[in-house]
C-alpha cells in the first residue's frame, strides 16, 4: 500500500517534467498532438480489446469452463484503459503495454505471481462455492 501512495504522489510529477521536456525538445503542438493521438489510439484499442475479452470469457462459461485468462486480460484492460484516460505521455505508454495484447501477454505471468503471492500471504481471500 505504501508504493501505490508514494506512486499516486510522484506520478503526477513525473508526468508533468516529461511534458514540459517534450514541449521544449517538440514543440507544445505537437506534445498536444501526440497526447490526443495516444488517447484516441488507446481508447479505441481498449474498447476493441475489452469487447472480444468479454466476449472470450462469455464463450468459455457457456462451455462451463472458467474463464481465468479473460479475467486477468480484463483487468491488464482496464488498468491500461485507466492509465490512456489520464493525461501525460508516461501513462499513456504504460495504459498501451497494458492495451496491446503482445505486451499484455509478456506481462500476464507477473500479474499470475502477484495475485499468487498475496493469496499464499492470506492477503487475497479466495471463496469457492460447490
Amino acid at each position: 500500500m505504501r508504493y501505490f501512495l508514494f506512486f499516486i504522489i510522484a506520478m503526477p510529477v513525473v508526468e508533468i517534467i516529461v511534458l514540459l521536456l517534450s514541449g521544449k525538445v517538440i514543440g507544445f503542438w505537437p506534445t498536444l498532438f501526440l497526447i490526443i493521438a495516444t488517447g484516441l489510439i488507446g481508447a479505441y484499442l481498449a474498447k476493441k480489446q475489452g469487447m472480444e475479452t468479454w466476449r472470450k470469457a462469455q464463450e468459455q462459461i457457456r462451455y462451463g469452463m472458467m474463464p481465468g485468462n479473460e479475467i486477468i486480460d480484463g483487468i491488464c484492460i482496464f488498468i491500461g484503459a485507466a492509465l490512456l484516460l489520464s493525461p501525460g505521455l508516461i501513462s499513456d505508454i504504460m495504459g498501451l503495454i497494458l492495451v496491446f495484447p503482445p505486451t499484455r501477454n509478456l506481462l500476464k505471468p507477473i500479474v499470475i505471481r502477484f495475485f499468487m503471492n498475496r493469496m499464499n500471504k492470506g492477503k487475497v481471500t479466495v471463496i469457492r462455492h460447490k
